[in-house]
């Protein structure tokens, strides 16, 4: 059963046309049903075999207005660099303990950061931390020796993105208290970023598809040709 303010939202979104991405960006605030500050994502097709390894497109951009969202980090390392990353405002920072932990189940983190050192360790947690996309990665410059600059980075509105089997991108761009040219400009920098990453082995169209959706909201259709600069 849709409830009183997703009818009015449904009425409200023309489900014949495709928005440009700056039509989009003030209706997703327009048609938002709930009364918390809910996520806004995108969800980006492409014309891509996911199957194909140079195909699973993956990456990570610095959004030039944040999340809205503080995420919680934690970085496995060594002991000498525990503290540079807890200085850089870390959440958890540690090593065998927190291993142990997701070994048990826990994943109440949003990033892992890690030094490529203790990568052989965690290499095990692939199967908890691969479908939950935590799993630390130097195409996102999630493993790496400078823990301070990458924690820096996250806290700071960093995301990573990667296609699904289905060939799509889900992603939060921001939230609905976000003036809609923060949700403008935070879009475009992701998708900026997706096309940069085209294979050249990809055949056809690349940007198949593109909608964008608030928690609870019905997705608007945006015109792929109104965000290829």
């Amino acid at each position: 059963m849709a409830t009183k303010n997703r009818k009015v939202a449904d009425v409200k979104v023309d489900k014949n046309k495709s928005y440009s991405l700056k039509e989009a960006s003030t209706l997703v605030k327009d048609i938002n049903c709930t009364k918390f500050d809910s996520s806004v994502d995108l969800h980006i097709r492409l014309g891509v075999d996911p199957k194909k390894a140079d195909q699973a497109i993956r990456g990570s951009v610095t959004l030039p207005h944040g999340t809205g969202k503080t995420k919680k980090v934690l970085v496995l390392c060594t002991p000498d660099k525990e503290a540079a990353a807890k200085e850089a405002g870390a959440d958890h920072v540690g090593l065998d303990e927190f291993i142990q932990k997701i070994e048990s189940g826990w994943t109440d983190i949003d990033v892992i950061i890690a030094t490529p050192a203790v990568m052989p360790k965690i290499g095990k947690l692939g199967k908890i931390l691969g479908p939950r996309n935590l799993m630390p990665n130097p195409k996102t410059g999630t493993v790496t020796n400078d823990v301070a600059a990458a924690v820096n980075e996250v806290k700071g509105g960093k995301i990573t993105f990667k296609v699904d089997k289905a060939g799509i991108i889900h992603a939060s761009i921001g939230r609905i208290s976000f003036a809609p040219e923060k949700i403008e400009q935070n879009s475009q920098e992701l998708i900026n970023a997706i096309i940069k990453l085209k294979p050249s082995t990809a055949k056809g169209i690349y940007l198949r598809g593109l909608s964008m959706a608030s928690t609870m909201s019905p997705g608007i259709v945006i015109d792929t040709k109104s965000v290829q600069n």
